[in-house]
């Protein structure tokens, strides 16, 4: 990594955390660290599972259970065990708690008025943008990929995704029985593999490989990103590293069909260096076909 780049976001993280007060043993004016507030603000009023407010907030456990007592101790939050499963621990806020999170909302808004109000209207205007723009690319950074068994939950979750957008989008309706198979088998090693997405620590996207062992080539199946992080460029990263695991299995060649309603997949394999063939298959939900012969460097990419 280019030092320049890194110094560059180091400043940046010094300029942000002074102006919004994170280095204050007081956040917003009140009486305890930013780290607390943000976790009443992530409780919220229908409380949450604290392992789920772990994996959200990126926090280990001993971490968060020293937050989650303080609060305990000013009687802001209360922590009760699941009836049917003890291991199961949520977290609510009691009223006190709600009344403090509603100051916390008030004085956040103050803050960012005050972040604004200097500037003019087109300043505001690039601010917010550059803000947006950070946001989405800071998401993307947080984004997880890995190896999942196929039959693993957050696998389960993006087919069930995938099957269901195929089925609004294609004119004809979606049935994977229908089609070519890339079942569960199929999608283990070392028939082949699934890539799950993650974001903290929820699953956002899916893409496969069905390896043939007597053959140079693999089939890339089961492309999809949750419409929730569509553009941070998730297909692109999936993609290329689907390319590194195809690489490290000795494929030379990958290919792909898909439907022509699905526009944005065509542009991305395109854009990735896919050349569009003629018919490899009789995939009858296919339009599209296309291969990639992958080069001498693809391992080292993704």
């Amino acid at each position: 990594m280019e030092p320049v780049l890194i110094d560059r976001v180091r400043r940046f993280n010094r300029t942000v955390t002074q102006r919004i007060g994170a280095l204050d043993d007081a956040f917003l004016s009140r009486a305890r660290p930013l780290g607390q507030a943000r976790l009443l603000w992530e409780i919220g009023a229908e409380g949450g599972e604290v392992r789920s407010l772990r994996s959200r907030l990126g926090l280990d456990s001993g971490y968060l259970s020293r937050l989650l007592r303080a609060l305990q101790a000013d009687g802001l939050v209360v922590v009760d065990a699941d009836g049917a499963d003890g291991r199961v621990r949520t977290a609510r806020l009691t009223q006190a708690g709600l009344a403090e999170r509603a100051e916390l909302d008030r004085c956040s808004d103050d803050l960012a008025t005050s972040i604004l109000e200097p500037l003019t209207g087109h300043q505001r205007e690039r601010l917010v943008a550059a803000m947006a723009e950070v946001e989405r690319l800071l998401a993307s950074s947080q984004v997880h990929l890995a190896v999942v068994d196929p039959r693993h939950p957050g696998a389960r979750h993006c087919l069930r995704a995938y099957f269901a957008e195929l089925a609004h989008r294609f004119d004809s309706g979606f049935d994977p029985d229908l089609g070519i198979s890339a079942d569960d088998e199929e999608l283990t090693p070392p028939a082949g593999l699934l890539l799950v997405a993650t974001l903290h620590g929820d699953p956002v996207g899916c893409g496969a490989l069905k390896l043939h062992r007597d053959d140079t080539f693999a089939e890339v199946k089961r492309m999809w990103i949750s419409p929730t992080v569509r553009g941070l460029g998730l297909g692109r990263r999936l993609l290329a590293e689907l390319e590194t695991q195809a690489a490290a299995h000795g494929v030379r060649t990958l290919r792909l069909e898909t439907n022509r309603a699905l526009a944005e997949a065509i542009g991305l394999y395109r854009a990735a260096g896919f050349r569009e063939v003629d018919a490899f298959n009789d995939e009858i939900y296919a339009h599209h076909w296309f291969e990639k012969t992958l080069g001498a460097d693809t391992a080292g990419t993704g």
